[in-house]
């Protein structure tokens, strides 16, 4: 068997503060689930791994989406209260999946890791597209339900259904 990576996903300013431009109120309240869950798995000496939107300033999703996680800027950053440490890894996306275009997986493999654990935002988008990403790779999935912030109830809901049934992930 191998290890188990944990995945913090898009917890940016841009996100997680009040009055950002994509703010999703639930994931102020999953924070203190996400710090546990880190402190647990660097108690254990396995990777934690922060995947996060950075965009150029013309990104095409900005056709969807307001402007936001613009590279360099304040919004882009993690957030004070999860902020990584050394040893931390740092991969920056530019779409819903965290492995689309990133060297995820590389780094995944060199690590020896076959189990990916999800935490972050938002459920129903980047969290589901990644864990969609991890198993079409062969990786093993488990995605913390008390730690994935969504937009509504029903999408989060319908996101962990998907990710349960569709993809046999683990909801922990």
């Amino acid at each position: 068997m191998g290890r188990e990576a944990l995945l913090v996903i898009d917890m940016l300013n841009d996100f997680v503060r009040e009055g950002a431009p994509l703010e999703v109120p639930s994931t102020r309240k999953v924070i203190p689930v996400i710090q546990e869950e880190i402190r647990k798995f660097r108690e254990k000496g396995d990777p934690v791994i922060y995947i996060c939107d950075a965009h150029d300033p013309d990104d095409p999703e900005f056709k969807i989406w307001p402007p936001h996680a613009v590279k360099g800027t304040e919004g882009a950053k993690i957030i004070d209260e999860l902020a990584p440490q050394e040893g931390d890894i740092i991969v920056e996306k530019t779409t819903y999946n965290g492995f689309y275009k990133t060297n995820l997986e590389e780094i995944l493999r060199k690590l020896g890791v076959d189990t990916v654990r999800l935490t972050g935002c938002v459920t129903h988008i980047c969290v589901l597209y990644t864990a969609a990403g991890a198993r079409v790779r062969g990786f093993n999935v488990k995605v913390v339900e008390k730690g994935v912030a969504p937009l509504s109830l029903e999408d989060h809901e319908c996101a962990l259904r998907q990710m349960r049934e569709v993809l046999k992930a683990e909801i922990i």
